[in-house]
């Protein structure tokens, strides 16, 4: 009895010793290991930062390049308030200029008066000389809305215009009618206090 009491004493006191062995000493080139890896970290930090100045400079560089280029100068891109006035002023002019009816046709020259000039009027006046001859006999009546008018560059008092316009036609002596689209290519110039029309093309 006496001896298992002093064998169970023993293996506790052993199980004891065990656990209050001392921790292993940590590997030598722990402190090594830590201090590069904040290194790099450090590294990587820094290039970060020179690649992020870097392309500071770049953007500030094409920054410069656009506001210098011909684009940048083009107004129909920042001034909004002229360009909704031009293609106003431009449709209004097409709508007037392309409707007419065959026994008003003055009206309508009367309005390509006060909108064309130049190499415009010339051109619209030589068509227009058709219309007078034929529309009385057929009883045509054109009528013409512009769909879109886009202002491709404006550059002071002259713009460039892509219009795109739907018209129809009813002829009254054979009770036939019939639509049609058309684009044109428009230059308009200011002259005074409006903007009339300069040069007109077919697309």
């Amino acid at each position: 009895m006496t001896a298992q009491i002093e064998d169970l004493g023993s293996d506790e006191v052993g199980d004891v010793g065990d656990l209050e062995e001392p921790p292993e000493d940590p590997p030598a080139d722990a402190a090594p290991r830590e201090w590069f890896g904040v290194r790099r970290l450090v590294v990587v930090l820094v290039a970060v930062a020179v690649l992020v100045a870097g392309l500071g400079g770049w953007f500030l560089l094409r920054a410069g390049e656009l506001s210098s280029s011909p684009a940048a100068s083009n107004e129909a891109l920042v001034n909004t308030g002229r360009t909704a006035e031009v293609s106003a002023a431009v449709s209004s002019a097409l709508n007037r200029i392309f409707s007419y009816s065959y026994d008003r046709t003055e009206v309508t020259e009367q309005a390509a008066a006060e909108v064309l000039r130049g190499a415009a009027r010339d051109t619209y006046d030589k068509l227009f000389a058709q219309v007078r001859e034929l529309a009385p006999a057929q009883k045509l009546v054109l009528t013409t809305r512009v769909v879109s008018a886009a202002v491709q560059v404006l550059d002071g008092d002259r713009a460039t215009l892509l219009v795109f316009l739907d018209q129809s036609a009813t002829r009254a002596d054979q009770d036939a009618s019939s639509a049609a689209a058309a684009q044109l290519s428009v230059v308009a110039e200011r002259d005074g206090d409006r903007w009339v029309i300069t040069g007109l093309e077919p697309r």
